[in-house]
């Protein structure tokens, strides 16, 4: 069974293990869960090398019931979220930056408002706020449950029922094999079949054919794959053993005849209101049928006999997810190196742009306010899977590479993460995509199209496919007006380049950036 965790180091590829906690590591973090039913908090201390959970907060907020007809949050629901998040932002405001993790999931990914809605929630919150892809957030419940887990090369299904939606995953110790977000959860089929309370054998049933065509297109995978045991995590999941337990039904976890015992009961009744069972507390009654609904599908399709329950989830995970980012184990550095090789990328060639793109940054980041571990890293990514599209064609090949990049499925990256790798792929040659950018939220915008411009230039400058730039070149950046100087025998020894350069500023023009270029003698 699950355990309050305490940190232990995660293996990597090659078998070894990382040092927990190196000494620049923060003394506390926290996880924030923005879930379509609850808003969670976790805050933990690093106590001689192990994390102790010291804080816990949890509010009831159905964000998924603000979502009207067209995808948009209500204003009422927008509201809530944000009071909460204010009384959130009063625990982490001492914080320092890096040390907390806020994640948005399945209402967040659907709402149409989402960016304007984010921008606020950071302001109260304090700390950025990531909305997190469906397979994504399942490998970080998957993460998270593991850890609590004693036997962890053992063989496991994991399932998590949410608001929004529901995860299912196959592992083994800390890798995941399969995994799938299933559009359907407790709050979005509550709202859908019995938002005014009632109960009736004909909703009943239409509410489980949804489930099961939801899980069929998927079960066949998880059916047959390798269990040592199920294990089942979330509020709804745990809600549920409660009530199994306290009714007998059974003693440990939930069993498939407690499941088809629940299901008979759930057809007895007429209302929400009818709903008298011990283990039931009064804030889960109204999304209770909804969730019993869903896991009894998943009993069902999956063939489950028994599942047990993890105190653990996704907030857990996003809590271990974030130690391996301080000791430098960051799991998107693992996607992008996959995707590299997937699309079979010039490694020598991309090594030597993300070197020239480095050593832009580093001229002008602090005129840009670009932060060295944020805005470095995805720029150093984008240079090394830039080339992404050439295995599609060599025409519009930036074009071909952002389409993979953004639908990859790019483990450790949030949406905004993986908009902006693909922003930067798609804008790194020709004509500067300021379209592009509209699909940032509003704080990614400015640093991205600096971004950009770093990566244009240091793609340009390897045009040859060597190293051209000259040890003594100058850059600087001042708003949208950029300045390189370059030494003149440099210049009429490379015309091809300061050709390339010239046409560059043009590009820039486009997109209201003036790009000053200059030449200098040399002493």
């Amino acid at each position: 069974m699950a355990s309050e965790p305490k940190f232990v180091s995660s293996p990597q590829p090659d078998g070894t293990r990382t040092q927990p906690f190196p000494h620049a590591r923060p003394g506390t973090i926290a996880a924030v869960d923005l879930g379509s039913n609850s808003f969670h908090l976790i805050v933990a201390g690093i106590h001689h090398g192990e994390l102790v959970i010291v804080d816990r907060l949890r509010e009831s907020i159905r964000l998924g019931a603000g979502l009207d007809a067209n995808k948009i949050l209500t204003d009422q629901a927008q509201q809530d979220a944000l009071a909460c998040l204010d009384r959130f932002g009063q625990r982490l405001r001492n914080l320092p930056r890096g040390s907390v993790r806020a994640v948005g999931t399945n209402t967040l990914r659907q709402a149409r408002n989402a960016t304007a809605f984010l921008s606020r929630a950071q302001a109260v919150l304090g700390h950025p706020i990531e909305v997190i892809a469906g397979r994504e957030e399942a490998r970080l419940i998957y993460l998270g449950v593991a850890h609590g887990l004693e036997a962890r090369e053992e063989s496991r299904l994991v399932v998590d029922i949410g608001g929004g939606s529901t995860e299912v995953i196959a592992g083994k110790g800390f890798e995941t094999f399969d995994r799938e977000s299933l559009h359907v959860g407790c709050v979005g089929l509550t709202n859908r079949f019995f938002s005014d309370g009632k109960v009736k054998k004909k909703r009943l049933q239409a509410a489980e054919l949804e489930a099961e065509l939801s899980l069929q297109p998927v079960s066949h995978i998880f059916r047959n794959a390798p269990r040592d045991r199920t294990i089942g995590c979330s509020g709804t999941i745990k809600t549920i053993r409660s009530v199994c337990q306290h009714q007998g039904w059974c003693e440990r976890g939930i069993t498939r005849s407690a499941m088809d015992r629940l299901r008979h009961h759930l057809y007895s009744v007429s209302h929400f209101d009818d709903l008298s069972l011990s283990g039931l507390t009064e804030d889960r009654r109204a999304i209770f049928v909804g969730g019993a609904v869903v896991l009894w599908a998943v009993f069902d399709l999956l063939g489950i006999e028994q599942m047990d329950v993890s105190e653990l989830a996704l907030r857990e995970g996003v809590l271990y997810d974030l130690i391996g980012r301080i000791e430098h184990t960051d799991v998107r550095q693992r996607s992008i190196d996959s995707l590299a090789s997937r699309w079979s990328v010039d490694a020598a060639h991309a090594a030597r742009v993300e070197r020239t793109a480095v050593k832009l940054f580093e001229k002008v980041s602090p005129q840009w306010n670009l932060d060295r571990e944020e805005h470095l890293n995805i720029l150093r990514w984008a240079a090394r899977v830039h080339e992404i599209g050439l295995l599609i064609s060599h025409g519009q090949y930036h074009k071909h590479g952002a389409y993979v990049a953004i639908n990859a499925d790019l483990a450790g990256f949030s949406r905004n993460e993986q908009q902006i790798l693909a922003t930067l792929i798609r804008g790194h040659r020709r004509k500067f995509p300021a379209s592009a950018y509209q699909h940032l939220i509003a704080e990614s915008v400015e640093p991205t199209r600096r971004l950009c411009v770093l990566l244009r230039l240091a793609v340009l400058l390897q045009r040859g496919r060597q190293d051209v730039l000259p040890e003594d070149y100058e850059l600087h950046a001042a708003g949208d007006r950029v300045t390189m100087g370059l030494p003149r025998a440099w210049a009429e020894s490379h015309p091809l380049t300061w050709a390339d350069l010239e046409q560059e500023r043009i590009y820039l023009q486009g997109a209201d950036i003036e790009l000053v270029l200059e030449t200098f003698d040399e002493g």
